[in-house]
């Protein structure tokens, strides 16, 4: 019965904890538990079974049910079939790429199935170059995405054929680089990798080097047309991530256009096309990903929603036969039913947490950042989780600018979370007695809410 008691809080540290929720989270803005992070024991919790918004801690579901249910060895496939036989370099048929969710194809892979297609003699093509993006089903439009998110590469669709600009691997984008030319001209632009069938309006102007800016870069919804508008201040440069309108589409017209450039021509001008592969076409190349293992600490840290859907859909697929939110949302449960977490009163309906929709509530949180120290997959996602106040994007993630005093650094091991009024975050810290705690917190109703979580969590910890 002592060993118990000496585990517990005492009474006045209570009484610290009831004011950091009074003074700073909030009474009615706030829920918040914590918990030993050897026992499980919750010793605190302050609205701990109301349900809240999570924002991106949907991720630390959807990671943790991804890396056990699909496994840190699997590897997205992504293959090349022809329909046609090919004489004197010419494919009398079409080509067909049939994707499974590969997040990390980019300009090399691309180049890559180029080479393969030179490889097996093909020069000229009769038919079109058709993907396959049947894996997946349902929107691709992402739940909870308003006008605002689709242009941007947070609310990106999800398609089982896409591709990334660069290693952050987020998926179904393009970057658009912005630079100042002189005063009263239009700014100057680059797009990487390539527009893929996007076009640019470039309304832009430059001004004083002491004038606002007011750039702004975004697709108009529904379209292929990318607009800039607004001013850029001499000296100065934008860069914004621009979501494609159709990734099957907009990767394939890159992947034509990389053919032109090797060689390989297409006869029909309008080449560009979506279907499904025929049982008699040929299978000619398959593609691998590096596996979930490689990915997973990028995901995390820099809270991928792209992958969280991703990830979601290829559960859903692999488990149900159906590759939808649906059928991934039953695999998450299934997942946190097999651990025993109560989830009940637990709503659902995306993977990445974008979604106003979603309610989780911190003790059952705080639950499954306990019981996932007990599964072999969690050296992986503790790795994966941003280090608060590492100022190395890789390792600090979306913390590498909070809680940068020296006494905090390698304390706090944990998962954001924003989505318009609502802030979380949940982790593992280590408290300034020493004793290491599992911790969530969610905010609601507060329009900027990181400086109330970051110093409440920041009072917490020289409490404990």
């Amino acid at each position: 019965m002592e060993e118990i008691q000496e585990k517990n809080l005492n009474s006045d540290t209570i009484t610290k904890l009831e004011q950091v929720v009074e003074t700073i989270l909030g009474k009615d803005k706030a829920t918040f538990t914590l918990r030993d992070k050897t026992s499980g024991e919750i010793l605190y919790t302050y609205r701990g079974e109301h349900l809240m918004r999570p924002a991106s801690n949907m991720k630390i579901l959807t990671g943790a049910a991804a890396i056990s249910e699909l496994g840190l060895d699997y590897r997205f496939k992504t293959e090349i079939f022809i329909d046609g036989n090919v004489e004197d370099h010419t494919l009398n048929g079409d080509i067909y790429v049939k994707g499974y969710g590969d997040p990390t194809i980019n300009e090399a892979t691309l180049k890559h199935f180029v080479k393969v297609l030179r490889e097996y003699g093909i020069r000229h093509v009769k038919g079109k170059l058709i993907g396959d993006d049947t894996y997946f089903s349902g929107e691709t439009l992402p739940p909870g995405v308003d006008d605002e998110g689709e242009t941007h590469y947070y609310g990106a669709r999800i398609s089982p054929i896409t591709m990334s600009p660069n290693d952050d691997f987020d998926a179904s984008t393009i970057i658009v680089e912005a630079a100042s030319g002189n005063i009263g001209e239009k700014p100057m632009f680059n797009v990487i990798p390539h527009l893929s069938g996007l076009q640019i309006s470039n309304e832009g102007k430059t001004v004083d080097k002491n004038a606002e800016n007011t750039l702004e870069i975004r697709r108009i919804n529904n379209t292929n047309h990318i607009v800039i508008t607004g001013e850029l201040p001499e000296g100065e440069t934008a860069k914004v991530w621009v979501s494609h309108q159709d990734p099957t589409k907009n990767t394939l017209l890159f992947f034509k256009e990389l053919c032109k450039d090797a060689g390989i021509r297409f006869e029909q001008e309008d080449a560009i096309a979506s279907g499904t592969t025929p049982k008699h076409a040929k299978l000619i190349h398959t593609h691998e990903s590096r596996p979930i293992a490689e990915m997973f600490s990028i995901f995390m840290k820099l809270s991928n929603n792209s992958i969280a859907d991703i990830f979601l859909k290829t559960m859903g697929k692999q488990k149900h036969g159906i590759g939808d939110y649906v059928h991934g949302l039953k695999v998450v449960r299934a997942y946190l039913e097999k651990l025993h977490i109560d989830f009940a009163t637990w709503q659902f309906a995306d993977g990445s947490g974008l979604s106003h929709h979603n309610r989780l509530h911190s003790n059952g949180i705080s639950e499954l950042l306990y019981k996932l120290q007990k599964e072999p997959y969690f050296e992986n996602f503790f790795e994966s989780l941003p280090v608060g106040g590492n100022t190395n994007r890789l390792v600090g993630g979306t913390l590498k600018d909070r809680f940068l005093e020296p006494q905090l650094q390698q304390q706090i091991f944990a998962k954001t979370g924003y989505i318009h009024e609502v802030n979380t975050l949940s982790g593992y810290v280590t408290g300034k007695s020493g004793r290491d705690y599992i911790f969530s917190i969610m905010l609601e109703g507060r329009e900027e809410g990181i400086p109330f979580l970051d110093e409440g969590l920041k009072v917490i910890i020289e409490i404990v």
